[in-house]
Order: structure tokens, then C-alpha cells, then sequence
């Protein structure tokens, strides 16, 4: 369980300066994979109706392609990228939220494959920062820390670390904060295995092996009952471990997504597969337990949204479909125009819809499918969105929009 010494750590000199710099994670900010929590919600109001030339507070050129969320926190936003022949060329940008001014572009080269899927890329991960540094891991399992001004704090090679950690598909699961725990989950048909990596150091804090299987699910972070635990999501189980030491506390055997990330919400873990089922996880002598299951809310790419008691989810050809959270009861189903990659997003009383296409379908959360919107930017999008100060952040291959009520 506990970690092995890891012999390719590059950690920079300005490691001590850099702690002093920074401000925490708050609440209107989206430091990770679908946000605050990792579940898509926010509140701060969004706008409802945009094109390019309403609501666009900018636009910035990206340097490469990349699947990876922006990132915000305070008055930056982070995204990553990759570029060369062969994707090779790993970037970390930071633009100023206010201006969309570049405010820092780093580079480094992959040490790990770069073989991929069609539709991936080395950018497939989304970084993930705790206010005072940006942690980039990219499919090639190069993985950089940053301070919040661009400066090297640490970084690593796992593939250098564990050579046969190769998934010629394309690695996308994105890490996840917890306290000093960088915790990713590394699952291929080579090695495979989830770790929790000391923020300060680089180090590994703690390493539990994982199924030989290739899977792309992203961990998360709940908690139980006032103790934190974290979710990883395989195809035949859900395990809950304790971030701090990794140690397995609990788990349920089923079918799931080897795609698409859970989500947690009214006390209920939604876990995606060829059908959605909630697990209820263990409370005093009640063990973990699947308490409904819902074939109509299967989904493609995207995870599953929790939100005011209702479960939403959208499959790859556009069908909306919404059921109790509780329950599992089918409220709606609804078609929608596109095909869709991206997770949706909850933001005061409105769901956003993100279509590869390019176009932004907002939706009226609520048991009747009442739909407020389309808005297009003619560009494609396979990323989810981000909501972070009443701005929505979209990332194409090509450009990283922030679009904003003009005050």
C-alpha cells in the first residue's frame, strides 16, 4: 500500500517560495473536471442566449488540440494542450479571466506514447489546481506542477516510473485534489493502478493496484456520512478508498462504464454503464447497496448530472433523459439536435447541453423538458464546459471562449 520510491522526479528549486503564493479553491471557482466537487454544478447565473457576437467577453487561440475542461480559480483560467506531428509537444496556458490575456504558456516533450484513439489526444486529461498550483497530467502520463505564475514546482514521468503503463487507445481519466493528495487513477492493460501523489513533493503517498483493463473514468470525491472518501469506477465494481492512505473502505460488484465518470448527489452515487445504477453507499451496520437501476438513462461519453432531485444524462445522439434521483423513475425523454462528448452542466435552474457541432442547447431544469435556447459558435467541442463567476468556459481544438453578460 504505502508508495514506492519513484526515481524520475525533477522537483525545481523555487519549490519553497512558490507555497507562498496563491489563494484557495472558493466556491464560485471550477478547479477540476466538471467543477466544484466534480459533479457539473454551479450557481452563479450564466447567459442564456449568446452567438459570436453577443455575451463573447473573448477569445483566445489555443496553441494545439485538447479534450481537457478549462480549469479557473481567482482571476486565471488554465487549459492544456498538445501539438507536433505526433502530439508530442505538451503545452500549459494560463489566460487572465477578465482580459483573456495570455498570462503564461509553458512547454514540455512527452516522454510517454503517444498513441491514441482518432477522436483523443495527449490533452485529454483536464488539470486540476487547489489556488496556489495547477497540476497537468497529459495521456503520455507526463505530469507537471506549476506555481499560479508559470514556475516549475515538480514533475514526473510515470511511464519512465512504470514502463508497461501504455494504453494504446489513449489515457483521459483527470486527476482529482484532496487535501496534499494529487489522486489519479492509471488503469491500463499493462499496469494498472490508482495513486495518491504528495502535492509537495511528487512522491508517491500511497498506490493500490487496479483491474488490467483499459478504462478512462475519472475518480471522485464524496463524502460519507462526514468522512471523506474517494470513488473508483471500474467495469465490474465501484471501490470507496480513504484519500488519505488509499485503503479500501467498501464496494459494490456491477456493470459499469469503463467511459463516462459517476456523479453524486441526494446521497446517491449514479453510476453510468449499459444502464444507470445508484448505489447507496454503506450508513452504520447498512452495507453499500445498488437501490434502483434505469437502462433508459445509459449514456455515450458523458457523465451523468445531478441536480434538484433529478438525474439527467445525454447519450451520444442527443437523447435527453431525465428520472428521479431517488427513485430511478423516467420523468422525460427528449431528443435534442447533435452528437455530444460533452458532460452537461447545471447552473441556476438551467442545464447546458454542449453538442460536438458547436452549438449550446440551455434547458429549464425540472421535470417538464422546456428549452430556452441554441446558441452556435460554428466550432467544435468535445470538451465539457466549465462555469466559474457567471462566465461559461468552452474549449475547442482551436480556440478557448469565455462568454460572459457584458457588465
Amino acid at each position: 500500500m504505502v508508495g514506492e520510491p519513484m526515481t524520475r522526479i525533477l522537483v525545481a528549486a523555487i519549490v519553497v517560495a512558490s507555497c507562498a503564493f496563491g489563494a484557495a479553491v472558493h466556491a464560485e471557482d471550477s478547479p477540476q473536471f466538471r467543477g466544484v466537487g466534480g459533479v457539473g454544478v454551479a450557481e452563479t447565473p450564466l447567459p442564456v442566449k449568446w452567438d459570436k457576437n453577443e455575451n463573447i467577453r473573448w477569445k483566445a487561440a489555443l496553441p494545439g488540440r485538447g479534450l481537457s475542461c478549462p480549469v479557473v480559480v481567482g482571476k486565471r483560467v488554465f487549459v492544456t494542450a498538445c501539438s507536433g506531428p505526433d502530439q508530442e509537444r505538451l503545452h500549459v496556458l494560463c489566460y487572465d479571466v477578465a482580459s483573456g490575456d495570455k498570462l503564461w504558456h509553458r512547454q514540455i516533450w512527452a516522454t510517454g506514447a503517444t498513441v491514441c484513439h482518432q477522436k483523443s489526444n495527449m490533452a485529454a486529461p483536464t488539470p486540476v489546481t487547489d489556488g496556489k498550483h495547477i497540476y497537468a497530467l497529459f495521456a503520455t502520463c507526463d505530469l507537471a506542477c506549476y506555481d499560479m505564475d508559470g514556475n516549475l514546482v515538480w514533475y514526473r514521468s510515470l511511464e519512465g516510473d512504470y514502463p508497461t503503463l501504455v494504453n494504446n487507445v489513449g489515457m483521459a481519466a483527470s486527476p482529482v485534489l484532496w487535501k496534499n493528495r494529487f489522486i489519479a487513477c492509471l488503469e491500463t492493460s499493462g499496469a494498472s493502478f490508482a495513486v495518491g501523489i504528495d502535492t509537495a513533493t511528487g512522491q508517491n503517498a500511497w498506490k493500490v493496484e487496479r483491474p488490467k483493463v483499459i478504462n478512462w473514468v475519472t475518480p471522485l470525491i464524496i463524502k460519507n456520512h462526514g468522512k471523506d472518501e474517494v470513488l473508483f469506477q471500474g467495469p465490474s465494481d465501484v471501490s470507496a478508498h480513504d484519500p488519505a492512505t488509499g485503503v479500501k473502505l467498501w464496494s459494490v460488484a456491477g456493470s459499469f462504464s469503463t467511459i463516462p465518470s459517476p456523479s453524486f448527489g441526494d446521497g446517491l452515487v449514479m453510476a453510468p454503464g449499459g444502464k444507470m445504477q445508484a448505489i447507496r453507499p454503506p450508513s452504520g451496520d447498512d452495507k453499500a447497496k445498488i437501490v434502483w437501476e434505469n437502462a433508459k438513462l445509459a449514456t455515450g461519453y458523458s457523465s451523468p448530472l445531478v441536480y434538484r432531485g433529478l438525474v439527467y444524462t445525454i447519450s451520444t445522439r442527443g437523447i435527453v433523459n431525465c428520472a428521479d434521483a431517488l427513485t430511478g423513475r423516467t420523468v422525460f425523454s427528449q431528443r435534442i439536435d447533435g452528437t455530444f462528448s460533452a458532460s452537461p452542466l447545471a447552473v441556476d435552474g438551467k442545464i447546458y447541453f454542449v453538442n460536438e457541432e458547436g452549438a449550446t442547447t440551455v434547458m429549464q431544469a425540472g421535470a417538464q423538458p422546456k428549452f430556452l435556447s441554441v446558441n452556435n459558435l460554428g466550432d467544435t467541442f468535445l470538451a465539457s464546459p466549465a462555469a466559474a463567476g457567471g462566465a461559461l468556459y468552452l474549449r475547442s481544438d482551436n480556440a478557448l471562449y469565455c462568454i460572459a453578460a457584458k457588465k
